[in-house]
């Protein structure tokens, strides 16, 4: 049976973690659609005309001067990749290649071999959407928004994801330089990274220093995050917090069940998402009974690294009136997808319906704005679970995260 995600244009370069395995973009040249409401009627199409596309593969086989590029595997995959690319789905709906399918289980596990970076293809740019907690893209510094140019000298532009992705994809101890473009400076730099392998820690948490404050960090929504996000909100409480931060930043998104199941450990009722398919059949995702937080003040961190899954927690809470939203506009993935197998190991990662939040808010392609919008300065460090360990209050005061700092003020104003 495929596996039904809420990846973000999953898919995005796992890069060997670049992870270009769940954020993949596609067609970055095309014109985006506008989701189709209910009351427009699905249309009716007739199916591809096979005898053309054979023709055309005749010709190419028989009179190609190139004799050496005629492989028939990558010719298969771009044939399908441009099938996928033209729909319009940038940065989500892709053909994934067998190597591309391996990436992402290992994601999916929680372990791989890159420099864990995911990009997508955003305004006709590859783009870097979030740095992978603990990998060596994070200690690089790299973050959401940069702008990919040129792997190892060789110019990404023209190239698909999957071309990309295996520029930057290599043994771990190798290394790797991008060349990025940071639209927000306007300075271009050159970055080697050595690829590592890598194990994600998906939940991790910290009392805030100063604060009778938690701080929970997902990074990811892999298999089992709701048990671990469960089991901290436990230990929180044992501990007599008494409100707690939940840093979705440069989270791209992951499984399904596991949104709603996070989602549902703050929510006592309603749904934590809306789906409608290809015939304007919306079906109600209901919060999960027995959540073991749903009366604890909360403030959720987002940014434009928040994508997917993310969202859906995002907008859930907010919609529900249990958490303002703080930082910035998120990626806007709006759509779930499903695996289906190829055979041959690929598959194509297709999006199957559009996600709305409980309230009807449409997500795709616009993100979710906070509530209280608060930009990161250049070259600050976020706060995370993991440099909360040994910090003082005066260190944490010190800190450049503007994010972290309005989540406590519009916290401690609670009290």
């Amino acid at each position: 049976m495929s596996a039904v995600r809420f990846r973000f244009p999953f898919f995005p370069a796992l890069a060997a973690a670049v992870v270009v395995s769940f954020l993949a973009g596609v067609a970055a040249d095309r014109v985006l659609r506008a989701p189709r409401k209910a009351s427009q009627p699905a249309v009716q199409r007739a199916g591809p005309d096979v005898a053309l596309i054979r023709r055309a593969w005749d010709i190419i086989d028989r009179q190609y001067v190139d004799r050496s590029a005629l492989d028939s595997a990558p010719l298969t995959a771009g044939a399908i990749t441009g099938m996928v690319d033209s729909l319009g789905d940038t940065g989500h709906s892709t053909y994934l290649t067998r190597a591309m399918v391996q990436e992402e289980r290992s994601l999916m596990r929680g372990e791989y071999v890159g420099v864990g970076l995911e990009i997508s293809r955003k305004n006709d740019q590859v783009t870097i959407v979030a740095p992978l907690d603990g990998s060596p893209a994070m200690q690089a510094g790299l973050h959401a928004g940069e702008q990919l140019l040129r792997v190892n000298g060789r110019p990404v532009t023209g190239l698909s994801l999957g071309e990309i992705v295996n520029l930057i994809t290599g043994p771990s101890g190798t290394t790797v330089v991008l060349s990025l473009f940071d639209p927000a400076s306007g300075t271009t730099s050159e970055v080697p990274l050595k690829r590592a392998r890598i194990k994600v820690d998906n939940v991790s948490w910290q009392p805030i220093p100063g604060y009778p404050i938690a701080d929970i960090r997902v990074a990811a929504f892999s298999r089992g995050v709701t048990k671990e996000v469960t089991a901290a909100l436990q230990k929180i409480e044992e501990m007599k917090l008494d409100a707690a931060v939940l840093d979705l930043r440069n989270n791209p998104g992951g499984e399904l069940q596991e949104a709603i199941g996070i989602a549902s450990q703050f929510l006592s009722d309603g749904d934590v998402l809306l789906e409608e398919d290809a015939q304007g059949t919306i079906t109600h995702d209901a919060v999960r009974r027995g959540g073991v937080a749903t009366t604890l003040p909360i403030v959720v961190l987002i940014n434009e690294g928040t994508a997917s899954a993310a969202e859906i927690v995002a907008g859930a809470l907010r919609d529900a009136g249990r958490a303002a939203l703080v930082g910035e506009t998120t990626f806007g993935t709006g759509t779930v997808l499903q695996d289906f197998p190829l055979g041959d190991g690929s598959a194509l990662l297709l999006a199957v319906r559009e996600w709305l939040t409980p309230t009807g808010r449409t997500i795709w392609h616009t993100g979710i704005v906070p509530d209280a919008s608060v930009a990161l300065p250049a070259n600050a460090a976020s706060i995370t679970a993991a440099t909360l360990k040994g910090m003082t209050p005066e260190a944490l005061r010190a800190s450049a995260d503007l994010q972290m700092k309005k989540a406590l003020e519009l916290l401690a104003s609670r009290r």
